[in-house]
């Protein structure tokens, strides 16, 4: 169970974050999205804010906030640029599997440099043949002595240049029967020998291992086969986040709409007027509602200490089609000038589709929401 954040605290920590937003997310968005540039320049000051630490223990350094002031910092975020909000979405999965499962020492030692950000944190689990099924990977980890020795490939790995840390899932028990049994997690840290970066886009690469060691304390939790569990309850925390970036998003295309179609003229009136256009937002502004509370339930569910991987799954679901319906619709309110760059209404139907794909697509959500009904 986590402790609830209190409302003072909750508001505080938003209202900076908006603020930050503002002043400094905002006015560069459009241009660094356009010319794909990394915003280092922004670190420092999320840095300050403790945007590294959000979700990691105040006895470790972190904020200790709660998954739903977590949500809602997710979402501001993302209506002022999604990729902004990436820079910290496997980041605190990543500090959320040390702080659940890792021993003492892993807690003691990683944590305190997570928050501050001065480890900048990533998940490794996609590869070119294992994307959803996650129990299919091939990367293998052989110990040998106080090491395990890695080898294999992992593919959009998000933080993967300018992140230093990852949580690694890989084999150690190839043999094993269920597969899963035979998936351990590990701290990955860089620089190290036998590793290196492949293609890359805005901070998306590939990592590839080439009998890259890692030490025998680096084993999440201290025990093999357990790394499948811990990193699939790392991800119900990455839905509740991706799905508070797609309300963000749908937030911010919903508030372009709104805008624009106060100042546009036609047939004599503003197009806000017509009943055409108020119909559209009408249904626009009832999903984005609908997604924010979804996400607050699984939130409120994580926090509660209550199982939440059918909530999760439906928020991140729904959220994330809802930011794409918001987008296009956005888009056909602004008519042609939605589909230049001038405004930012073009960027937020080209972020769409990322929170579709994204800590698991939209189909393996249905599959997952299916077999918990039918478990149930």
């Amino acid at each position: 169970m986590v402790e609830q954040t209190s409302e003072e605290a909750r508001k505080q920590i938003v209202s900076l974050v908006k603020d930050f937003v503002k002043r400094d997310v905002e006015p560069i968005a459009n241009t660094y999205d356009n010319e794909d540039i990394y915003p280092h320049e922004l670190i420092p000051t999320m840095c300050e804010l403790g945007l590294f630490g959000i979700n990691i223990p105040t006895e470790y350094g972190g904020l200790g906030l709660d998954f739903t002031t977590f949500a809602m910092i997710f979402e501001e975020l993302s209506k002022g640029w999604m990729s902004v909000s990436g820079i910290i979405g496997t980041h605190h999965i990543l500090s959320h599997i040390v702080a659940t499962y890792g021993t003492e020492d892993q807690r003691t030692r990683i944590l305190p440099k997570m928050a501050t950000g001065e480890i900048r944190g990533g998940l490794a689990l996609t590869e070119p043949e294992a994307g959803s099924d996650a129990q299919n990977i091939s990367t293998t980890a052989v110990k040998d002595g106080e090491e395990y020795i890695i080898n294999g490939r992992k593919m959009f790995i998000s933080n993967g240049d300018n992140g230093n840390a990852f949580a690694l899932m890989a084999k150690t028990n190839p043999d094993s029967d269920p597969k899963h049994r035979g998936i351990s997690c590990f701290i990955f840290e860089k620089p190290n020998e036998g590793f290196k970066l492949g293609y890359r886009g805005l901070d998306t690469c590939e990592l590839i291992f080439d009998d890259c060691r890692v030490p025998v304390e680096n084993l999440v939790g201290g025990e093999e086969g357990r790394g499948f569990g811990q990193v699939m309850n790392g991800l119900e925390t990455g839905r509740i986040n991706v799905a508070a970036r797609a309300v963000g998003v749908a937030q911010a295309a919903l508030d372009a709409a709104l805008s624009y179609s106060k100042k546009r003229l036609a047939f004599g009136k503003t197009i806000s007027e017509h009943q055409a256009i108020q119909l559209k937002l009408a249904e626009m502004a009832t999903k984005v509602h609908a997604a924010r509370l979804m996400v607050y339930d699984a939130a409120r569910k994580l926090d509660s200490g209550e199982r939440n991987d059918l909530e999760a799954a439906m928020a991140k679901l729904f959220a994330s089609e809802v930011c794409g319906e918001v987008a296009m619709e956005a888009m056909r309110v602004h008519g042609g000038v939605g589909y230049t760059k001038d405004l930012p209404v073009e960027r937020y139907y080209r972020d769409a589709p990322l929170m579709i794909i994204g800590e698991g697509t939209n189909e393996i959500m249905k599959l997952v929401i299916a077999r918990r009904l039918l478990n149930t």
